[in-house]
């Protein structure tokens, strides 16, 4: 309303800030539409609905042969974890389960293969965050193998520099890719052969090489110190793109891509080939912002067409924890679990010591005048109901709290079983798992952290016990019905703990998490939409597949 979108000082859209690299080789858009990542049901979804994942396949929407989890650990991270547990163990759902991780956790236990992965200091990666408004580059490379470059002793796979059996993640998709498909047969080889020796299999330093040769400015700003832009890249780490990235919706489309476009004298939209690709304004032919119109949206068509009407302009929407909701003479509060700690990063802070030292529990955050209704002090145990289980935990009294509204922090919680490697020792509780009848989960904590000799001699320091509470393996799926996203907020009922309850107990009926799943699916509005599509032409998702497979009659 005010012209703050995409000029200095306003809100950019989403990736104009982020630097997208041009890569040797990209193989042609898959022809199979995969349910199991986009069902119909969600024709909105941004990204796949891998958090539905095992109840699509206890529903029997497929099996996977093969599943490769990579830095992925859903059965601590995502809500539901139990379920995760059951279908991960059974093999007429997931055949072979290969965990792709640098650290032992929650999900590498129920895996078939463990493959070490490196830590940011043991792999190459492109990284490019929105940071600010313009667009820059960085290289991530592992130190001990471009150590090894520097003194004259080049390897030729990370791992034979790198401490342990860790593989450069890069190199085992090469690797993988050739073995798998020697002769080319299965078109998958072909994909990862070098651009500069044609037959021969890409080396790292090529895959890299080719990317950094393609990036606008890079190749001159290395001329300029005589170095090659790998080389560049190799002593700075990162590049500069674009100063700002601020008004790109004018940019003019140039001339010849307007060559057989057509301009509708309603809209003003530029269409070609039945796409609109820009919009005119001030008498010219502009790129526009990334909408299905080219223009600022406040009415959206998208949602007016699929389904969703009363949505199509911004709306107040009461969700299913609005105060309404909440009878708060039966303890119920709206739980707000996915708050962070500043000392730790979501899940991956786990093995970071000094900042495990700082922060290692979690109790629930209450307001002063809601403890002293329900009669609780800083420290009591509190029981934590949710639809399909309970945790329990310890209550911190504050100011800090809206009253009402509780909250538990992410980050800790992490677990492993006496058969488990030990792995994680700075974080981790032991605990006891036992289905206690079928479908029904309860997790006890046998001790906590404790002090232990290693290579390491802080690990003989350690003088904290706290490892904190599993709590998001008592949530159940709450999809939303449009985007697809986890709602995370939810309600819950809050009471004293019972006689029998201890610190860090978890139960879990995955039974009643499946008949929660299929009450939130009832809420959706599946596809097909116009013209028999799965999902609307203009909305982005990643690995896109041929265009014929959005319309569902293909």
């Amino acid at each position: 309303l005010v012209g703050s979108v995409g000029c200095e000082g306003g809100t950019s859209p989403n990736g104009w800030a982020k630097f997208k690299p041009e890569v040797f080789d990209s193989p042609p858009a898959q022809k199979f539409w995969n349910e199991l990542h986009f069902p119909n049901e969600y024709p909105l979804a941004h990204y796949e609905m891998s958090q539905l994942l095992p109840h699509f396949l206890k529903e029997g929407r497929g099996k996977l042969s093969v599943y490769f989890t990579r830095v992925f650990n859903p059965v601590w991270t995502y809500p539901d974890g139990f379920t995760w547990i059951e279908v991960l163990r059974d093999e007429s759902k997931v055949g072979l389960h290969a965990a792709l991780t640098p650290t032992w956790n929650e999900t590498a236990y129920f895996a078939d293969y463990v493959l070490p992965m490196g830590h940011a200091s043991e792999r190459h990666d492109i990284i490019s965050y929105e940071t600010h408004s313009g667009l820059w580059v960085g290289f991530r490379q592992p130190v001990l193998r471009e150590a090894r470059r520097k003194m004259g002793k080049p390897v030729t796979f990370t791992y034979e520099a790198n401490p342990g059996q860790v593989w450069e993640e890069d190199e085992f998709w090469i690797e993988l890719s050739w073995r798998i498909d020697p002769d080319g047969s299965l078109g998958i080889k072909q994909h990862f052969i070098s651009p500069y020796r044609p037959g021969e299999k890409i080396t790292i330093d090529e895959y890299y090489r080719y990317i950094f040769e393609h990036t606008p400015g890079l190749p001159e700003k290395a001329a300029e110190e005589g170095l090659t832009p790998l080389d560049y890249m190799r002593k700075y780490g990162v590049f500069e793109v674009e100063k700002t990235a601020y008004n790109k919706h004018l940019k003019e489309i140039p001339e010849k891509e307007m060559k057989g476009a057509k301009v509708d004298r309603h809209t003003g939209a530029v269409i070609k080939g039945g796409k609109v690709i820009g919009v005119m304004a001030d008498g010219k032919a502009r790129v526009g912002f990334p909408t299905p119109s080219r223009k600022q949206e406040f009415y959206s068509a998208t949602l007016a067409d699929w389904g969703w009407p009363e949505y199509k302009i911004p709306v107040y929407i009461k969700s299913h924890v609005h105060p309404e909701k909440i009878d708060r003479d039966k303890g119920e509060f709206p739980l707000i679990p996915t708050f962070r700690l500043p000392t730790l990063i979501h899940s991956r802070s786990g093995n970071a010591k000094w900042l495990n030292e700082i922060s290692n529990r979690n109790p629930v955050w209450m307001h002063t005048s809601d403890a002293a209704r329900l009669g609780v002090k800083t420290g009591d145990l509190i029981r934590v109901t949710t639809e399909i289980g309970y945790f329990v935990d310890r209550v911190w009294v504050t100011e800090g709290m809206k009253p009402g509204v509780v909250a538990c922090s992410h980050h800790l919680g992490r677990w492993r079983r006496p058969q488990d490697t030990a792995g994680n020792r700075w974080a981790t509780n032991l605990v006891d798992i036992k289905e206690v009848e079928r479908g029904k989960w309860k997790m006890t904590v046998l001790d906590g952290i404790r002090p232990y000799k290693s290579d390491d001699p802080d690990s003989s320091r350690i003088f904290w016990s706290d490892g904190g509470v599993h709590q998001n393996i008592t949530f159940p799926v709450h999809p939303d019905p449009i985007s697809g996203m986890h709602c995370w907020h939810q309600k819950v009922r809050i009471e004293k703990a019972h006689p029998d309850d201890r610190y860090g107990d978890v139960f879990v009926d995955t039974d009643k998490s499946f008949e929660v799943y299929k009450e939130w699916l009832k809420m959706t509005r599946p596809a097909p939409g116009p013209e028999g599509l799965r999902r609307p032409l203009w909305l982005k998702r990643p690995v896109r597949p041929a265009e014929e497979l959005y319309y569902m009659n293909k």
